[in-house]
């Protein structure tokens, strides 16, 4: 709009506001104040722009260019993606954890994951895991995403596929050894003792492993090639490689603290391979598509179809 008024402006980003568009809007005057303070975000000119203009602004560019718009932007989805990835990473460690620990106390009343070693994945999943995936640098692929909506679920379809299948790839692979380790590891003519706290070891080996090489699919929830630019992502490769060499210690050398034995080459590289095969996985289960509509949005139509019957009786 040419020529507009400040009540122009701001008429125009409340028509947008009640449609349910995101409404960002730059301005340097102070008749720009009322569409900045009314948009949600307002971008004040930080040399040009008035002291009224900056006050009413959420977001002041400092060097008056609007190609570090774009640098806003692109951050913004930075963040986003990064907390949406973390989730998804979380999401699925909980999962895993609680579904084997609850069947295995109630069909046998032992539980392979003790209290100390719960604590040691929620160190992995909570600390190292948010910094890790929370400081992925911004990419080019951010800025070819559609903008998301005002009412859009922070946990995506494709974020319930991929979490989804290696819950239920960890779960089913881990319960397998939980029930039937004995008798796959060779340790049938062990004793009782000895053969449960290595069957028990190999579990929670292989469940810690299995997180790390799922830290990798977390950082490309809807990309194939999963590493790309993790090199330049020092703190993310020092992290992965910290939680290696801590977990080779717990095992090997803190089995009174964590109630583990020593693991020999085999049962390690049956650990490595388990966390492994999440790889593929990842690649397979990305080929698998998922519906547009959001699953909250199918679940709350679901329930409002219910409660019309409910109502007309």
């Amino acid at each position: 709009m040419g020529r507009s008024s400040p009540n122009d402006k701001l008429l125009l980003v409340q028509a947008l506001r009640r449609k349910g568009h995101v409404v960002a809007v730059t301005g340097d005057g102070t008749n720009d104040a009322p569409a900045l303070h009314e948009a949600d975000i307002g971008l004040a000119m930080g040399i040009q722009g008035t002291e009224v203009a900056k006050e009413s602004s959420d977001i002041i560019i400092l060097d008056d260019n609007f190609a570090s718009v774009v640098k806003v932007v692109r951050w913004g989805r930075s963040v986003y993606a990064n907390i949406q990835k973390f989730i998804q990473f979380q999401l699925t460690v909980n999962v895993a954890a609680l579904v084997i620990n609850v069947v295995a106390a109630v069909s046998s009343g032992d539980v392979p994951l003790n209290a100390v070693q719960l604590l040691w994945v929620n160190l992995i999943m909570d600390t190292l895991g948010a910094l890790a995936l929370a400081t992925e640098p911004p990419t080019d692929h951010l800025m070819d995403r559609p903008p998301v909506g005002r009412r859009e679920p922070l946990i995506t379809n494709i974020m319930w596929r991929n979490l989804l299948i290696q819950a239920m790839y960890q779960v089913s692979v881990l319960l397998v050894l939980n029930f039937r380790g004995r008798s796959i590891l060779g340790l049938t003519h062990d004793k009782n003792d000895h053969a449960i706290k290595v069957k028990n070891t190999l579990i929670f080996n292989a469940f810690v492993l299995s997180q790390i090489f799922n830290e990798f699919n977390a950082r490309k929830p809807d990309e194939f090639n999963i590493f790309s630019g993790v090199t330049k992502n020092y703190l993310f490769m020092g992290i992965v490689g910290l939680t290696v060499v801590l977990q080779i210690i717990i095992i090997e050398f803190l089995g009174k603290f964590t109630s583990t034995v020593r693991l020999n080459w085999k049962q390690w590289l049956i650990s490595v391979i388990i966390g492994f095969i999440s790889w593929p996985l990842a690649v397979v289960g990305k080929l698998i598509p998922v519906p547009d509509t959001p699953i909250n949005n199918v679940f709350s139509r679901f329930r409002g179809r219910r409660k019309e019957p409910e109502a007309s009786q």
